[in-house]
Order: C-alpha cells, then structure tokens, then sequence
C-alpha cells in the first residue's frame, strides 16, 4: 500500500510514464513514510473522447469526498 492509479490523455511516451510513475512514488514514499517495496503506480491512457464519460464523471463527479484536487474545468458546461 498504496496503489495509485493516473489517468492520462493517450499521447504521452513510454518515458514519460515512467518518469512520472518514478516521481509519484518518490512522494509517496517522503509524504507517507512509504516504503519503495510497497507502492506501486499504474497508468490508464484515455482517448480524448473518452474522458468525460469515463474518467470525469465517474471519477471527478460522481466521487466528490474521495477527490482531494479538483480540476479547474468541467466538460460537461
């Protein structure tokens, strides 16, 4: 524990998701006290098209008590 999960427009290169995924863990072993053997980081590419269905809605929307950044755009206004 724990296990973080990003979800990305597709487009960004295997490097970047590595860079990104190494960055995470990074933080949540120094804000957690985490030890590296015990987080893991999985990345979710989403077409454009896609993301207001099924990463916005259910996710940002639908999850208000769980969502501790909140974006500054809504696709659906």
């Amino acid at each position: 524990m724990p296990h973080i999960i990003v979800k990305l427009y597709k487009g960004r290169s295997e490097d970047q998701k590595a860079q990104l995924a190494d960055e995470i863990a990074r933080t949540v072993i120094r804000v957690l006290g985490s030890n590296d053997k015990s987080v893991s980081v999985a990345i979710e590419d989403f077409d454009p098209a896609e993301w207001a269905a099924k990463v916005y809605k259910p996710d940002i929307l639908d999850q208000p008590k769980s969502l501790y950044k909140k974006p500054g755009y809504n696709p659906f206004e």
